[in-house]
């Protein structure tokens, strides 16, 4: 009898064999696009700490690119890296069924793989298609009890992606397969707890998912065997992560098009912020008050954008990307919400401050039971006169009920390349190089 690791092993093995249509190359060429926009502007807000990861490692070679680099690299040091840039900025996909951030981890690993192994476009696309499959797949089975116990799904399910997408793309039989799968399941780490505070780890842990994704693919490759099955009983994945012993894989295996499914971020913070911020920006736009006419906020939504998303204290700019208080703040003050929001002279505007530290979120029973169907955050304003105003976002843009449309996300991707130092010249012909060429340059010349 098959269990249940062979079954996953093997759908994700099959999907590795199977030639995508034109609309699943185009879903993951914007993936790949949306990443690259992400990784850029990362990687100039992360310079610093690269630089000195790089010093500290004295690497001297490799064939690996690490965006904002000139040096060249391991694989697993790209991964890593890139991983961490790709989520630093909070612009980067998810899936909201699987609470989960798959391109940070999937892509970092499949980019190094390919570069310092001679692989070609073909096989960077697969390994984003069936990479995808597997990190939101796994996070869906696994969710809501992977964020109630505190594991940061984007760094446990993040590395089972990163190293299916590597097997894709390096062609793994399917006995490979299932030792990478094993593999990576065995090294899946991340909390939630980085989150918190002046933390700026949170990019670590979808790094560190492309690093063990990397490493547990090549594992797979000296031959060494994986247990029979390191998903289910009582010492496996699912009992262990969730607290639940009695959850089982119950349902056939069937390709999601994970990369169709996914949300794609229009502003810069936790995608529990998007709902309220949406709000924001509607009362900003549609109603006759002023910043100094109110009095209270109230934000009331499901219980997953509360927890560890009300703090009113804000340390600096990762904690100011992780509060809702915040984020509805800068948007009612700026009108914006992209990545300057984030930082000074935001943070310290005296208007932001003041309306972040009146914000109060409540969690709805009635809203948190509509999860993951819906995201509901409803905003109300009260000014000094007592007048209310009320928005209400089920659920934000980017789901793909509420799509991006390619031009914004074209604009997207542009606004990020020029912050990164891209010309708006370089920025459209990079764009389009990576919609449409059979080998886009820079993916393996940086």
């Amino acid at each position: 009898m098959k269990t249940t690791t062979d079954q996953l092993a093997e759908h994700f093995h099959s999907l590795s064999q199977q030639s995508l249509n034109s609309v699943q190359q185009t879903a993951c060429r914007a993936r790949l696009l949306d990443y690259i926009g992400c990784t850029l502007a990362g990687a100039g807000l992360l310079q610093t700490q690269h630089q000195r990861y790089l010093d500290v490692s004295k690497e001297t070679s490799g064939s690996a690119v690490v965006f904002g680099m000139s040096d060249r690299s391991s694989a697993e040091t790209a991964a890593l890296l890139n991983g961490m840039s790709a989520h630093v900025a909070e612009l980067d996909d998810g899936d909201r069924f699987g609470m989960v951030h798959p391109g940070a981890p999937v892509i970092s690993a499949v980019l190094a793989t390919v570069q310092t192994r001679g692989l070609n476009f073909d096989d960077v696309i697969r390994g984003i298609y069936v990479g995808y499959e597997a990190c939101v797949l796994l996070a869906r089975i696994l969710q809501p009890h992977l964020k109630d116990l505190g594991y940061h799904a984007t760094g446990t399910c993040g590395t089972l992606g990163a190293a299916i997408g590597v097997a894709s793309a390096c062609r793994f039989d399917a006995s490979q397969f299932k030792t990478a799968l094993s593999a990576a399941t065995t090294s899946t780490s991340g909390i939630l707890k980085v989150i918190r505070g002046a933390s700026q780890l949170k990019p670590f842990n979808a790094g560190q998912a492309a690093l063990k994704g990397v490493v547990a693919a090549k594992i797979a490759e000296t031959g060494l065997l994986g247990p029979t099955d390191v998903m289910e009983d009582s010492q496996g994945f699912f009992s262990l992560m969730t607290q639940h012993s009695d959850l089982r894989l119950h349902t056939n295996l069937k390709a999601l098009d994970a990369v169709q499914q996914v949300y794609t971020k229009p502003y810069a913070a936790c995608r529990h912020c998007h709902g309220p911020i949406e709000a924001a920006l509607q009362l900003r736009q549609h109603n006759a008050f002023s910043i100094q006419d109110i009095a209270a906020i109230r934000v009331t939504t499901h219980r997953y954008a509360v927890y560890l998303h009300d703090h009113t204290d804000i340390e600096n700019s990762h904690s100011a990307k992780m509060s809702v208080p915040y984020s509805v703040a800068v948007a009612l003050v700026s009108g914006m919400a992209g990545l300057q929001a984030f930082e000074a002279p935001w943070l310290e505007h005296d208007d932001v401050k003041r309306l972040t530290r009146c914000t109060t979120l409540f969690a709805d029973e009635a809203l948190t039971a509509q999860v993951p169907d819906k995201r509901v955050a409803i905003l109300e304003i009260e000014t000094h006169a007592g007048t209310r105003h009320t928005a209400r976002v089920d659920l934000p843009k980017g789901e793909p009920e509420n799509p991006i449309n390619p031009d914004e996300l074209l604009e997207k991707f542009l606004s990020l390349a020029t912050f990164a130092g891209y010309t708006q010249t370089q920025a459209a012909a990079l764009a389009q190089s990576i919609l449409e060429d059979t080998k886009p340059n820079m993916l393996f010349t940086g």
